[in-house]
């Protein structure tokens, strides 16, 4: 997909030189960014639903054992 953007031409200039430096096109690292931008932004999300989702289980007062999470280990071995 192509699209258009309105960048100063300053820093157009600046950043074409930057990516040149590491050996890439300044397409490449605007490509990377937003890709970089799109998983930040869906691991945010999946972070943001746990955290609502959190909480609302019903586990009747019972709190985790480590003790009984052995025994548990044991009997089944």
């Amino acid at each position: 997909m192509n699209i258009t953007l309105s960048i100063d031409e300053k820093i157009v200039t600046q950043a074409r030189e930057a990516a040149a430096a590491m050996g890439k096109s300044l397409n490449e690292v605007i490509r990377e960014d937003l890709e970089r931008f799109a998983k930040q932004h869906e691991r945010s999300q999946g972070f943001s639903e746990l955290q609502a989702l959190s909480g609302q289980g019903n586990a009747a007062g019972w709190r985790f054992d480590r003790d009984e999470l052995h025994e548990r280990q044991a009997d089944e071995k």
